[in-house]
C-alpha cells in the first residue's frame, strides 16, 4: 500500500510473533526452483507481483522474450580484479552455480534456465584485496539472461562492484558466496539508459562470523524489478543491506529484500532511501524478514524513507516483519514518505540560503549517510553528481 505519512513522522507495521510455520516466502505464487516450468506465469494479482507493471517487462514473466532471441545485442561483460583473484567463463554444469539458493519468482527461473555462460570471481582464501573487484555489464540492446558467482575464501576480505550501464532487457541471477570470517562489501550501481529493463535476484549466502555489506544504487531504466537476499550458512554472519534509488517521470524501480533468519545469533540491518520526481514516478520497496524459531539470538533492523519532491509520484513501501521465537536480542521496522522538510527549509533559509539551494542541501543530506557506505571515493564522488544531475531536473 502507498504510505502518506507526512514529513518527519514514521509508520511501523505490525510485528507478528508466533506466526504460520511457513516461511515468509509461502506469499510467493510457487516455491523456489530452477525450472521455469515450476513457476506458474504471474497475472499481477500475485502478492509478489502486484506492484510490477508486467506489460513492461518486455515478456521476461511469460516466456515470449525467448522469442525474441538474444541476438542482435544481449550485454557486454567485463571482470577488472586486482592479482590474486580468478575469474572464470563456466558452462551450466559448473558445481559453484546454484550454492546460494534457488530462485523465487518466475523471472529469476527464466534467467537460470535460460543463460549460456556464467561469471565466477574467486577471492582465495585470507586474501586481503586493496582494490575493488569491479564487473561491468553494458547493455547493448536485445534480450539477455546473466549469471555471476562472487565467492570469497575464507577470512578474506574485498569489495565487488556490479556496474549497469547501456540499453537491453536483462533477467539475471547473482550469487555472494561469503566464506567463514570472510568480509565482502559489494555496491551494485543500476545507472541505465532511460529505455532498459532489469529484473534480478541477488542472493547471500553468509557463513559463520562472516560479514556482508551490500550498497544497491538504482538511477536507470524504465523498469528495474531487484531481489535482493540473505540466507545464513551458520552463526556469528552479519547483514548490512543499503539503497538509494532516484526514481524519474515514468520510471518504475522496485526492490524486494528479503533476510531469512534460520540460524541462531546472526545480525542484519537494512536501510534504504529513495527520492521521487516527476508524474507516474513509482518507486516500490518490500522489506520482508522472517526469524525462524530456530533463530535464537537474532537481532535485525530495517528502514525504508521515501522522499517525494514533486507531485503525481508514488511510492509504495512495505515493511514485513515475521517472528517464531521470543529469544531474540532485538527486531524492527519503520517506513517513511513525505515531502520537503518545512523546518529544515526554513532553517536554511533563514541564514540566506536560496530556497532551491536549501532544497538540494535537504536532498543531499538525505543520501548522504549512505552514499558515504560505498568506501569507494570515486565511485561516490561519481553518484554524488548524479544525484546533483537529477537535483537540478527536480528543483531547478
Amino acid at each position: 500500500m502507498a504510505d502518506n505519512t507526512p514529513a518527519g513522522s514514521t509508520t511501523d507495521g505490525a510485528i507478528q510473533v508466533g506466526g504460520p510455520q511457513q516461511p515468509i516466502d509461502a506469499r510467493v505464487s510457487a516455491p523456489a526452483s530452477y525450472d521455469v516450468a515450476d513457476f506458474p506465469v504471474p497475472h499481477g494479482r500475485e502478492e509478489e507481483w502486484r506492484f510490477t507493471p508486467l506489460e513492461r517487462l518486455r515478456g521476461l514473466h511469460d516466456g515470449s522474450a525467448l522469442e525474441k532471441g538474444v541476438n542482435g545485442g544481449g550485454v557486454k561483460v567485463e571482470v577488472s580484479a586486482p592479482a590474486g583473484v580468478t575469474v572464470e567463463t563456466v558452462g551450466r554444469d559448473d558445481a559453484r552455480l546454484g550454492r546460494a539458493g534457488k530462485p523465487v519468482d518466475r523471472v529469476a527461473a527464466q534467467a537460470y534456465s535460460s543463460f549460456e555462460k556464467a561469471s565466477v570471481v574467486s577471492i582465495p582464501k585470507d586474501a586481503v584485496l586493496t582494490e575493488p573487484v569491479t564487473i561491468s555489464v553494458h547493455g547493448e540492446g536485445g534480450v539477455a539472461f546473466g549469471h555471476q558467482v562472487i565467492e570469497v575464501g575464507a577470512f578474506a576480505e574485498a569489495v565487488v562492484v556490479l556496474d549497469h550501464t547501456g540499453d537491453t532487457t536483462l533477467a539475471a541471477n547473482v550469487e555472494f558466496l561469503v566464506g567463514d570470517g570472510a568480509k565482502l562489501t559489494v555496491v551494485s550501481v543500476q545507472d541505465w539508459d532511460a529505455t532498459a529493463v532489469h529484473a534480478a535476484q541477488q542472493t547471500a549466502l553468509i557463513g559463520r562470523d562472516a560479514s556482508f555489506k551490500s550498497v544497491i544504487v538504482t538511477f536507470g531504466g524504465d523498469l528495474v524489478r531487484l531481489h535482493p537476499r540473505v540466507v545464513y550458512g551458520a552463526p556469528g554472519g552479519e547483514a548490512e543491506l543499503y539503497g538509494l534509488y532516484f526514481t524519474d517521470e515514468g520510471q518504475h524501480q522496485e526492490h524486494r529484500l528479503f533476510v531469512d533468519h534460520d540460524t541462531p545469533h546472526c545480525r542484519s540491518n537494512v536501510a534504504y532511501k529513495g527520492a521521487l520526481q516527476g508524474q507516474n514516478a513509482h518507486a516500490v520497496w518490500i522489506g520482508d524478514v522472517l526469524i525462524r524459531a530456530a533463530a535464537e539470538g537474532t537481532d535485525t533492523y530495517e528502514l525504508n524513507r521515501n522522499l517525494v519532491l514533486t507531485d503525481g509520484a508514488r511510492v509504495d513501501s512495505v515493511p514485513n516483519l515475521e517472528i517464531e521465537t521470543g529469544e531474540i536480542v532485538g527486531a524492527g521496522h519503520a517506513s517513511a514518505t513525505g515531502r520537503f522538510d518545512d523546518e529544515q527549509l526554513f532553517y536554511l533559509m533563514a541564514r540566506g540560503i536560496p530556497a532551491d539551494e536549501a532544497r538540494r542541501l535537504v536532498v543531499r543530506g538525505f543520501f548522504a549517510e549512505l552514499v558515504q557506505q560505498i568506501g569507494i571515493p570515486e565511485l561516490e564522488d561519481r553518484l554524488i553528481a548524479k544525484i546533483e544531475a537529477e537535483l537540478e531536473a527536480a528543483v531547478a
